[in-house]
C-alpha cells in the first residue's frame, strides 16, 4: 500500500510521509536517561502522539514502555473518587504491561496487583504495589500519559500527581518508574484547578518536578524536504523541492498537520481540477496557491477547534483582534495569562519579543473570521 500524507491521528513511517524525528527521540531519551519526569505541552494536532509512539519504539530495547492515553483506558467516569480512579489505573497498567514480553517476576508483581483491585483500593496502596512492579522488573519501566487533559480538572488527579512527586522525590529508597511523561495541550506543572464551583480554585500543581520538553517540534524547510524528497522518489514529479518546501514553510511555520494537509492536497486533490491534470502541474507555485485557497475553504477540525476557543473567551477574542485589526505591538510576556493561553492553544508565538500570529494560515484564517462576524 502506497504513502499518503496524514492529517488525522498519528503518523506511521511505514504508512505516512514525515519527517525524520530521530534527533527529536536521541533528545528526549537523554532526558530519561537522566531519570527526569517531562511535560510535553503543544497545541491540537502538532505531533505529540506521534511523538510518542516513536520513542515507545526507540526505548524499547532498554526500558519496559506503558503508553497510556487517558482519553481511551480512563473514562470520565473513572476520576469521581479516589477508588475509581485507582482501580482503572492499575488495570490499564497491567493491560499494558502484560502485552509486553516480560519475565516471571513481573508477572508474579502484576498478579499480586491484580489481586489488590477491590472496593478498598486507594492511591497510597496502588503506589506501593506499582513499586513492587518496578523493584520486580529487570529493565527500568517509563511510564507516558497522553491526552492528559483529560483528566486535568478534579481532584483526583491532583492526589494522582501528588503520589508521582512523592515517588519521585522518595525513589532512592522505593523503586520507582525512570520517568514519566505527561503529554497535553496545557501545561499539568501550572495547573489552575478549579475543585469546587465557588470560585476557589488552586494552582500550581505538585507536578512542578517535572521539566518542559524544550525541543522545536514544528517542522523546518530541511524537515519538509525530507518529506516531500521522499515522495518525490516515489512519483517523480519533477517538482523543486526547495522551492515547494519554503513555501510551505512560510505559510505554516512548519505546524505539522499544516504541511501534511499541503501534502495531501498537492498530492491527492488538486489533480481532479482541470487546471492541474496531472502531479506534474500539480506540485508548482500555481498549484501551492490554489491549494492554499481549497485549504483556507475547508472546515478543518483544527480550525473549528480554534475559532470556538475565540467564541468562548473574550479575553482571548480581543487579544488576537489588538494584534491583527489595531497592529499593536505587544510584548511578548508569556507569565501574561491571556498571552500564555494563545500560545498554549497556537494562535500565538514570540516573534523577537513581540506577539505574533503563528503563521499565515492562521492569519488568514482568523482575518476572515473576525470579518465575518462583523458583517453579521
Amino acid at each position: 500500500m502506497p504513502k499518503v500524507f496524514n492529517v488525522t491521528g498519528n503518523c506511521n513511517p511505514k504508512q505516512h510521509y514525515m519527517v525524520d524525528l530521530t534527533s527529536r527521540l536521541e533528545v528526549i531519551k537523554g532526558m530519561i536517561d537522566a531519570g527526569q519526569y517531562i511535560t510535553i505541552n503543544r497545541a491540537r494536532q502538532y505531533g505529540k502522539t506521534t511523538t510518542l509512539m516513536a520513542l515507545e519504539e526507540f526505548l524499547a530495547d532498554e526500558y519496559y514502555v506503558l503508553n497510556m492515553d487517558f482519553q481511551f483506558e480512563m473514562s470520565s467516569s473513572t476520576f469521581k473518587d479516589e477508588n475509581s480512579f485507582a482501580c482503572a489505573f492499575a488495570k490499564a497498567f497491567i493491560f499494558l504491561l502484560k502485552n509486553i514480553p516480560v519475565t516471571k517476576e513481573i508477572k508474579n508483581a502484576l498478579n499480586e496487583l491484580k489481586s489488590e483491585i477491590s472496593d478498598s483500593l486507594g492511591l497510597v496502596d496502588l503506589f506501593r504495589q506499582l513499586s513492587e512492579v518496578c523493584k520486580a522488573a529487570d529493565k527500568p519501566i517509563v511510564l507516558f500519559i497522553d491526552e492528559v487533559d483529560q483528566a486535568s480538572n478534579n481532584q483526583v488527579f491532583l492526589d494522582f500527581l501528588a503520589q508521582l512527586r512523592g515517588a519521585y522525590i522518595r525513589r532512592d529508597k522505593f523503586p520507582t518508574f525512570q520517568s514519566v511523561i505527561l503529554a497535553g495541550v496545557h501545561d499539568i506543572r501550572n495547573l489552575q484547578l478549579k475543585i469546587r464551583p465557588d470560585s476557589v480554585h488552586k494552582h500550581n500543581s505538585p507536578w512542578n518536578i517535572a521539566n518542559a520538553l524544550e525541543i522545536d517540534m514544528s517542522f523546518s524547510p530541511d524537515d519538509i524536504a525530507g518529506m516531500l524528497s521522499e515522495y518525490e522518489s516515489d512519483y517523480h514529479t519533477g517538482m523543486d523541492i526547495k522551492t515547494m518546501s519554503e513555501l510551505i514553510y512560510d505559510n505554516t511555520s512548519g505546524y505539522p498537520v499544516l504541511v501534511s494537509m499541503f501534502g495531501k492536497i498537492l498530492s491527492e486533490q488538486l489533480t481532479k481540477l482541470s487546471d492541474f491534470p496531472s502531479l506534474t502541474s500539480s506540485w508548482t507555485r500555481e498549484g501551492f496557491l490554489k491549494a492554499k485557497k481549497l485549504m483556507q475553504e475547508k472546515r478543518m477540525p483544527l480550525f473549528e477547534s480554534l475559532i470556538n476557543k475565540l467564541e468562548t473567551n473574550d479575553r482571548l477574542r480581543n487579544l488576537i483582534y489588538r494584534v491583527l485589526f489595531n497592529g499593536e505591538r505587544i510584548s511578548f510576556n508569556i507569565y501574561d495569562a491571556t498571552i500564555n493561553e494563545a500560545v498554549m492553544y497556537g494562535f500565538l508565538k514570540n516573534a523577537d519579543g513581540i506577539v505574533s500570529v503563528s503563521n499565515r494560515i492562521f492569519q488568514d484564517t482568523l482575518y476572515e473570521w473576525f470579518l465575518s462576524q462583523e458583517l453579521c
